[in-house]
């Protein structure tokens, strides 16, 4: 069979090879710390909070200055503010750490005799 492929699925592909080359990339990934289940519900809740608000201000303003493109200025800074307070791994979204449960020997036994059967 085959098959054409676009340049945009060609470059996708090339892209992901070339970063996943790169021997560095998975330690910094690892070294981030991630949110907790509580801190991507507030940083959800922050977003929108923070979104909304400048969205109805730069519309009351826009009305006032009876210019609209005031509301895209006004909406736009209030994006790039919810990105700076949402996406980098505040220690405010990292209060609620899970905690794991270690592995039963049962069930580490069961999943050995689950690989012992499907190699036979």
């Amino acid at each position: 069979i085959d098959y054409i492929y676009s340049p945009q699925i060609v470059l996708l592909f090339t892209m992901a090879n070339f970063l996943a080359g790169i021997p560095f990339l998975n330690e910094v990934a690892e070294a981030v710390p991630s949110m907790d289940f509580e801190g991507q519900k507030l940083a959800e809740k922050l977003y929108q909070s923070v979104i909304v608000l400048f969205a109805v201000v730069g519309f009351f303003w826009s009305y006032y200055c009876e210019q609209f493109v005031q509301t895209i200025y006004i909406l736009g800074a209030g994006v790039l503010l919810a990105c700076l307070l949402v996406i980098p791994p505040w220690p405010m979204f990292m209060r609620h750490p899970l905690q794991w449960q270690k592995p039963s020997e049962t069930a580490a036994k069961v999943a050995g005799t689950k690989k012992k059967e499907k190699r036979n």
